[in-house]
Formats: structure tokens, C-alpha cells, sequence
């Protein structure tokens, strides 16, 4: 039998393939034989008395998702469509709106809207709540079926009704479609190499390693350091979270999961070989990055290779195990928590930027008649003017650029001070 690790959050959540050994517990006793006779006299009970008819198989998967999402909001019962769906979902392809969500207070929470979808282009925040789908309350339901509710045929229209803090709740209606996750997304600002991931599939590794590679062949020499984007990633596949810090770390730990059997300990360290070559790296996360998200940030903190900044992450530092049945369902079992290499549990308090950057909006401020020396009369001219005016204006263009995202101009003013530094300790 197949068990598959994931650590991300969300029904539309990502998986990673991970050794894992159960050790059986003692046989059952006397009391939990008494125990499922009740079930057995419950079952039948509804079976014959309920007010509808209702197949057998509805009511035992019933039973089995009210067992696992009683202990924590993250194990829960996958039918066989479910189970088929999130298997898709690792290939990076996927049907839906393109939200990450979970359960909160019996109303769907959304993660993270995710990027180019109709989601995201509806304006869908994260920490928005869905409380109605076409009308029905999702009150009293699963999150696997608010989630089924939320799926359909590509281009039929949905209307999901959002309650979001500081506005009057609000209905908006989103077209189904083919999600193509393209979790890595990089460019340059400047002098400066930006890497976002979005979720950790399949493809995170290989589209990191092509971003970085291209990077290098555009700035060559002038390149000064990485911005890596984690914000609003809720995670995905353990292993790729793995290499993405791996593709940073030159040696030490990178993260260990532990169960409730100490022997099963499990401690993933990094191979040497910085793909970075060990230039500056500010690693940008929010509330709503999580879970693999949490490992890579966790992991470069804790070695000291990159400065984290932003605000404070989601904070889910346990392991899921997708264990599959033998009718094709499969059930996801809350197994382990994981750890950062300094052997912090982040399950609940997240993790706390060395920076703390808020969002923020930034106007800029019209200045009149500026002076300077130059505008005085018989002030002596400067005999390195054209060099001077070059600096300037490069400096004003790095400075002046992507100020409605505060958070990255911040980042990428970071990384020109750490560059400036550097040179200045090798000059």
C-alpha cells in the first residue's frame, strides 16, 4: 500500500511521496469493542429509522470523515474523486476557481487566491471567508464537499458569497476553468534577480533551477543578489520544499518530521552546492504563506543564509499522510510535525520575519524647486559630472520602481545595501 507525505493545508492541496512505517498499537480492549457495538447499533439504527433513504456507502464515508476532521482541521476522508482530483492536482493542472482554502469556525477560509486564475482575477483575498455557494449556506458542511461544490464544468459560472473584514458581505460569481499552476515565476528588477513561488508541484524545482540559469545568463557580472517570493504560497509537495532550500543551502539540516514513534524520526540534510553561489537573498512571506512555504523560510533563517521579510507566516508546521484505501478513496492522517533545523516547532506561531514589513501604499511626494550647490552662482563645476549623473539616475531608477508593492521595493532595496556591504569587504 502506497502513503504519500504532504504539508500543505487546503482541499486543493498538494502531496509528496515519503517513507513512512506504521507500528500497531495493542489490540483492542474490551471498551473499544463495546465502543464499535454502538457504532454497529447507531449505523443500523439510521439505516432503518432515518427520514430519507441513504445508501450505506454514503453514511460509512460520513462516519470515516467525522472520525478524521474531529482531530484536527487538516485530516479528513477522500472519496474516490477526491483522491483522483488532488492526485491531478500534483501534475500542476487542475479544475476549479483557483483558491486555496480551509475550514474555519464552520465557514470556508480562503489561503490564497492563486495567480492568472478566476479567482484571483475576481479579486479574491486571502483570510476571506466563503459562506455561501449558489445560495446554500456552507454551514454543516465538509470542506471536501464545499470544495466538490465549488468544482464543475470548465466555463459554467459559480456565485460564491464573501464575508471580508472592514466591508458588507458581498456576492461575486466566477467562471470555472482549467488552473494551470506555473509555480515558479521569475524576472529581474534592476540588478536584482525575483523568484516567486506559488505552490510547490512537480515543477517547482526544474522551473527554479530555469529562473535562476536565466537570471545569470541576463545580469552576468552586474547581478547583486535574489529576492525570493514566498508570500501567499500555502505549500505542496514536502519534497520539493526540500530542494528549494537545498538549492540555497550549502550543508546543514534542512528539516526533520517527527511522529509520536521516536524511532521514525526523519532528518533531511543539504547537499553541497549553493546554485546561488552564496549571493544575498531576502526571502519574502505573509500570513498566508504556509506549511512547505514555512520549511524553506524556516530552514534559510535558521542557517542564517537569507534575511526573512515581511510579516509572520501561517503557521501549520505538521505533516499529512495520504494513505491510500482499497476502493480507490484514501484518507489524510494527520502523522508528524516537522521541525526547523534549529529544532523549532512553527505549529501555531509561525515564522517571525527578521523584518518586519507590512503592506503599504506609497505615494510620492512633489518636490518644489529643489536646491543643491550646482544652482548657486560661480559654484565650480564638478570634473567627474557624466560618471556622477550616471550613478544618479541608476540609483533613481532602482528606487523608484514597483512602489505599489512595498514589501518587494523593500526587499530589493535590502539586497543593494548587502551588495554595497559585500563590495565593501572585499574592496
Amino acid at each position: 500500500m502506497i502513503r504519500t507525505f504532504f504539508v500543505s493545508f487546503s482541499a486543493l492541496a498538494l502531496s509528496a511521496s515519503l517513507a513512512f512505517t506504521a507500528t500497531a498499537d495493542d489490540k483492542f480492549s474490551d471498551d473499544t469493542y463495546r465502543q464499535l457495538e454502538l457504532f454497529g447499533n447507531v449505523f443500523e439504527r439510521v439505516r432503518k429509522d432515518y427520514v430519507e433513504d441513504i445508501s450505506d456507502q454514503e453514511l460509512i464515508e460520513s462516519a470515516i470523515n467525522g472520525m478524521l476532521t474531529s482531530l484536527d482541521p487538516h485530516s479528513s476522508f477522500l472519496s474516490a474523486k477526491s483522491f483522483e482530483d488532488m492526485q491531478e492536482q500534483t501534475k500542476g493542472e487542475f479544475g476549479g476557481l483557483g483558491i486555496e482554502v480551509t475550514m474555519e469556525n464552520g465557514f470556508v477560509k480562503v489561503v490564497t487566491p492563486i495567480d492568472e486564475t478566476p479567482a484571483y482575477d475576481a479579486g479574491m483575498q486571502p483570510n476571506d471567508y466563503i459562506t455561501t455557494i449558489d445560495g446554500e449556506s456552507v454551514l454543516g458542511l465538509s470542506l471536501n464537499d464545499a470544495v466538490e461544490m465549488m468544482r464543475g464544468l470548465v466555463d459554467t459560472d459559480i456565485t460564491i458569497g464573501v464575508r471580508r473584514e472592514g466591508v458588507e458581505p458581498f456576492d461575486v460569481t466566477l467562471t470555472r476553468a482549467i488552473i494551470k499552476i506555473r509555480s515558479v515565476r521569475y524576472r529581474t528588477e534592476g540588478e536584482v534577480g525575483y523568484v516567486r513561488i506559488t505552490s510547490f508541484n512537480e515543477q517547482t524545482q526544474r522551473g527554479l533551477e530555469e529562473g535562476i540559469a536565466s537570471i545569470k545568463e541576463e545580469l552576468g557580472g552586474t547581478l547583486k543578489g535574489y529576492v525570493l517570493d514566498l508570500r501567499n504560497n500555502p505549500g505542496g509537495l514536502l519534497d520539493q520544499a526540500e530542494s528549494v532550500s537545498d538549492t540555497f543551502l550549502d550543508r546543514g539540516e534542512i528539516v526533520s518530521t517527527r511522529t509520536r514513534y521516536s524511532e521514525e524520526t526523519k532528518r533531511t540534510t543539504a547537499k553541497k552546492g549553493d546554485l546561488t553561489d552564496g549571493m544575498p537573498l531576502v526571502v519574502l512571506i505573509n500570513d498566508g504563506s504556509a506549511s512547505a512555504s514555512e520549511i524553506v523560510a524556516g530552514a534559510l533563517q535558521d542557517h542564517g543564509r537569507a534575511i526573512i521579510l515581511g510579516t509572520k507566516s501561517f503557521g501549520k508546521g505538521s505533516v499529512q499522510t495520504i494513505i491510500p484505501m482499497q476502493d480507490n478513496s484514501a484518507m489524510r492522517l494527520t502523522t508528524a510535525r516537522y521541525y526547523t533545523p534549529s529544532g523549532r516547532s512553527i505549529q501555531g506561531t509561525g515564522i517571525e520575519p527578521d523584518i518586519l514589513v507590512e503592506p503599504a501604499k506609497v505615494e510620492r511626494v512633489a518636490q518644489r524647486g529643489r536646491r543643491s550647490e550646482s544652482s548657486l552662482r560661480g559654484s565650480l563645476e564638478n570634473d567627474t559630472l557624466d560618471d556622477g549623473i550616471e550613478e544618479n539616475e541608476a540609483a533613481t531608477e532602482r528606487t523608484t520602481q514597483d512602489v505599489d508593492d512595498y514589501q518587494l521595493a523593500r526587499a530589493l532595496d535590502l539586497i543593494q545595501g548587502l551588495a554595497l556591504y559585500r563590495q565593501t569587504l572585499t574592496n
